[in-house]
């Protein structure tokens, strides 16, 4: 057991990774990296051919938590370890309760598929906070939802519940909460009842360089997020969100 998430051998061929640190599972340098252990461990495991993303606690993941110092500090290393969850080989369900807040969302959609609760509220709010997105969410938003819905999500930073996730096609389905983790191990084991050697082909056949693209697109985010980082405008978002207030932008 790591300090940000817990591993849980393969059952019926489906491993499990489950964020560990309750209520908010703020995300770190350190909860990336025991993500990607995990998932390249499974790679290696032959009993495992899929593999559940989950959380305990509230909220899936919400996002960085912008009090510590630290947390705009290593972007770069979060960055530049993000991409080995995207170049990992075998199937991942994200199991999304609460917030997925900004490279919250980022982390759960780096999930081939997204099971989502009615609490769930998924977010990319940079905006509202004043700077750039990140986490790849250039190449993964659109990806999944088009450009123009993209945009939206990503100019606004508003909130999307569960069920529009869903509409938008940025979850697969909607599970009420008592049943959330149930049904994406459920549906982790039918995926499993495939044979896994054609699974993992189809799978890198559809994702294609999903991998070479997010780590091309998170050196122009992290580049954009410093620069944003020195401006007015985020240090008025970072207080306006800790002040619970609408920001008073001022492009400076």
């Amino acid at each position: 057991m790591g300090d940000y998430a817990r591993v849980e051998p393969a059952a019926d061929h489906v491993g499990r990774v489950i964020l560990s640190q309750p209520p908010n599972n703020f995300f770190s340098v350190g909860m990336i990296g025991e993500i990607a252990e995990a998932l390249e461990a499974f790679d290696v495991d032959d009993d495992c051919r899929v593999v559940v993303l989950s959380a305990e606690g509230k909220h899936f993941c919400a996002g960085a938590d912008f009090s510590r110092r630290d947390a705009r500090d290593d972007t770069g290393e979060l960055y530049r370890t993000a991409v080995r969850l995207f170049r990992t080989r075998k199937p991942i369900i994200a199991a999304v309760q609460g917030a997925a807040i900004g490279g919250g969302l980022g982390v759960a959609m780096a999930a081939d598929f997204r099971l989502v609760s009615p609490s769930a509220r998924l977010s990319a709010n940079f905006a509202q906070l004043g700077f750039h997105h990140g986490f790849g969410l250039s190449v993964t938003l659109p990806r999944l939802v088009g450009v123009q819905r993209a945009a939206d999500l990503l100019f606004t930073g508003r909130r999307v519940p569960g069920d529009e996730a869903v509409a938008l096609g940025l979850a697969d389905r909607l599970v009420d909460d008592a049943d959330l983790l149930d049904v994406a191990l459920e549906y982790a084991r039918t995926i499993a009842s495939s044979a896994p050697l054609a699974v993992e082909s189809i799978r890198a056949t559809l994702r294609g360089d999903l991998g070479d693209r997010v780590a091309v697109a998170t050196e122009h985010e992290l580049a954009e997020q410093l620069r944003l980082r020195r401006t007015n405008d985020f240090a008025e978002g970072l207080r306006a969100t800790a002040e619970r207030r609408p920001a008073r932008f001022t492009r400076s």
